[in-house]
């Protein structure tokens, strides 16, 4: 026999479902970690258990696509350079892969772990990760390995920088050969970054061509610092999604609208790189497929709170509340290719996974009208409930 919950005395109800996205006076019926029922509250049916929720709204746990969790050490006085002034270059990356060669595996876990129950508590149930901070054989495939034990979905980014004194062919080669032989057993996707300082486009393709020979599924990040030619790359190659998008022509957003990649913004890092925000409201009136997603990292965007990224892109760039909550769940699902999964992440969906994001307040809009405000009142992972402030 399996336990179920009734969710019962919804304010606002968001299940991204085609046709029947918003829901008032709704009611949800969990059993085991599937969601098994959706409807009026006045109609739902008996359960072993009730939680009322007095009006509150209910949302999809965010799916957030794109983070940077395994690494050591701290990058506050670069972040205090930037905000004097200085200019956001690749380079900072070094920083980072510095200490993180340095950590034990041990820490690197543990660092991992406060990161993702940090994201937990702020109605975080699905999350990727990414090598990076190692480049370097022995050091990106236990990146890999720890990322694997932790987080949904892990993607390969030995392609992040060359490390300092490497000739950039050698790196290559190690990159798209035995790098990627030792992280192809804990890894989903392969990531580039394509970027001025970083991997210009031939490069770039060559590491996702190595990625595709693998068997693994394609991401870039592109057009941050500037028309690297990343998100062209990645919609000639068919990548799952291409991150950043800050620099974007008129035919770049055409060539994102005509296709299936995701165009994904990350206004954390925007602010804090001071770039030019990404341009979201223009990607989604020409009918790109947007996600939002934190980009948590040490150097560039340290936070893990994905209602922050969805109240900045309501209040800095243009989206509606449902376009970034949208885009924050389903979206998210989409760029790390689950849109068909059958746990239906990102959604509330009879017979998909019951993760449900419970907000202390009557409707999503809250979360940019109130924004800075903690509203997580309760958040089911699964069918289990992980956070609970009710």
């Amino acid at each position: 026999m399996t336990w179920s919950t009734l969710l019962t005395d919804i304010g606002e109800l968001t299940t991204h479902r085609a046709g029947e996205d918003r829901l008032t006076d709704a009611a949800v019926v969990v059993e085991g970690d599937r969601v098994a029922w959706i409807g009026p509250a006045a109609h739902a049916p008996a359960t072993d258990d009730v939680v009322r929720l007095h009006g509150r709204a209910v949302l999809p746990g965010w799916v957030d696509s794109h983070t940077h969790l395994v690494f050591a050490g701290d990058r506050t006085a670069e972040f205090e350079a930037r905000m004097a002034g200085q200019q956001y270059a690749a380079g900072g990356i070094a920083t980072t892969v510095r200490a993180t060669r340095a950590a034990t595996e041990a820490e690197l876990a543990v660092n991992l772990r406060r990161l993702r129950h940090e994201a937990l508590r702020q109605g975080t149930t699905v999350i990727e990760t990414k090598t990076g901070y190692g480049l370097d054989v022995a050091t990106e495939e236990a990146s890999a390995r720890i990322a694997a034990a932790q987080v949904d979905v892990v993607t390969y980014l030995g392609a992040h920088l060359v490390p300092d004194r490497l000739d950039p062919r050698d790196y290559l080669d190690l990159v798209t050969g035995p790098m990627l032989d030792a992280v192809r057993p804990w890894v989903q996707f392969i990531d580039v970054f394509c970027e001025d300082g970083a991997f210009d486009v031939d490069q770039s393709r060559e590491v996702l061509d190595a990625g595709r020979r693998a068997g693994l599924g394609l991401r870039v990040h592109g057009n941050q610092l500037g028309p690297s030619g990343g998100v062209a790359l990645a919609v000639e190659a068919g990548a799952a999604s291409v991150d950043h998008c800050n620099a974007l022509s008129p035919a770049d957003i055409d060539a994102l609208a005509s296709s299936s990649t995701v165009a994904t913004v990350l206004p954390a890092c925007d602010l804090s790189t001071r770039q030019p925000l990404a341009p979201a409201r223009a990607l989604v009136d020409a009918g790109a497929t947007v996600a939002i997603a934190t980009n948590a990292n040490p150097g560039t965007s340290h936070t893990t709170s994905m209602p922050f990224c969805v109240a900045t892109a309501v209040l800095q760039m243009g989206l509606t509340v449902a376009e970034a909550v949208w885009a924050a769940t389903r979206g998210g699902a989409l760029a790390l290719g689950l849109a068909d999964h059958p746990d239906h992440v990102g959604m509330i969906e009879v017979g998909g996974r019951a993760d449900l994001h419970v907000l202390d307040a009557p409707s999503a809009a809250h979360l940019a009208y109130r924004p800075g405000v903690p509203l997580t009142a309760a958040v089911w992972q699964a069918g289990r409930q992980v956070v609970t402030t009710l």
